[in-house]
């Protein structure tokens, strides 16, 4: 099991899990075929991507973007975190080796924030096998690894598992967060204790425990998201079902859901919503959160259906109708999708 303790340098805190993280590692490297990690991690590639030039989300996240890819299957099948390839047009994917071939988009899906993409001839590297997310649990030492082989990896710990809402109408029953942050977090592969992929790395956070103790740490999208829809991104590029899409960012102030950026070309501004709408009720439902609000809306039906809603307007009470659509639709995807 050459070069696990020269792996990760820690000190102060760092040292009450490096007993643990070291079991972890020492774990991985007994299960792989190859005596080394450093050939257990060639399936950890960098990517760089470019996107096309009038995507809808190039405002955000701009035309150019890199982190790390996962290669799941021998014939170079690569998932990373969704917004490192929604509406590309070109994708390079780069080993370990410093081999660097081309790459096509697959597919994406909205609902998880997973994407996939597909090199253009199999890879020389080993494919990470999937875990359970479900079968982690609080506390539980893992391991961050993004692109960069043993140097790329760092120990962590297992903060929570909880719900998490994003302002973007997103919202994952039960994302895993870690702690300390890893370094880039963009894609990166969460290993359990057996060396099995069980997240992908989605964002930094600034409370993992979602208690307000100001513990910063990283969220990772649970693998298990990624069981039911592989086969449809894969065909299709997109899952079959789509929840309804409004085009709202809303963010919960003291309480109130009010609305911080309303996208453009987007359903809730063809029915009128605005920035700094309140919203009030969907369905005659009032929202108690911005998950509840999320699945109030939902409840209303797939893409397509029509969504009540009653918003605060300039101070003026107004019943809205958006009809929704799916979010895919309104971005700049190759065909395929």
């Amino acid at each position: 099991m050459r070069n696990v303790r020269g792996l990760v340098a820690v000190g102060g805190a760092g040292k009450l899990i490096f007993g643990a993280v070291l079991l972890v590692l020492s774990n991985i490297a007994a299960r792989a075929q190859s005596p080394t990690l450093e050939q257990l991690l060639s399936g950890v590639v960098h990517i760089k991507t470019t996107i096309a030039p009038d995507g809808r989300t190039t405002e955000n996240l701009g035309h150019d973007r890199e982190g790390t890819g996962i290669v799941i299957d021998n014939n170079g099948l690569i998932l990373t975190i969704g917004y490192l390839m929604v509406e590309a047009i070109s994708a390079e994917v780069t080993t370990d080796d410093g081999h660097t071939i081309a790459a096509n988009p697959v597919g994406y899906d909205n609902e998880s924030g997973f994407g996939l993409l597909q090199t253009i001839t199999p890879l020389k590297v080993r494919a990470l096998q999937m875990g359970k997310a479900s079968e982690i649990k609080v506390g539980d030492p893992v391991v961050v690894a993004s692109y960069g082989g043993p140097s790329g990896m760092s120990p962590v710990h297992v903060v929570a598992k909880r719900e998490f809402a994003g302002n973007w109408e997103y919202l994952l029953d039960e994302a895993i967060f870690t702690a300390p942050p890893h370094r880039a977090w963009s894609g990166a592969a969460l290993i359990s204790h057996d060396g099995k992929l069980v997240g992908v790395g989605s964002l930094i956070v600034s409370d993992t425990s979602g208690k307000g103790d100001g513990e910063r740490g990283n969220m990772f999208v649970p693998i298990d998201r990624l069981t039911p829809i592989l086969a449809d991104l894969i065909a299709d590029g997109r899952p079959a079902l789509a929840h309804p899409w409004l085009g709202l960012n809303t963010d919960d102030v003291h309480g109130h859901l009010v609305v911080s950026r309303v996208t453009s070309g987007a359903p809730a501004e063809k029915a009128g919503l605005r920035k700094g709408d309140i919203i009030l009720g969907v369905n005659g439902e009032t929202p108690t959160s911005l998950p509840d609000f999320y699945r109030k809306i939902w409840s209303q039906g797939a893409a397509g259906a029509d969504i009540p809603l009653d918003v605060l307007q300039n101070h003026q009470r107004r019943s809205l109708q958006v009809h929704s659509i799916n979010r895919l639709d309104h971005l700049k995807l190759r065909s395929s999708f």
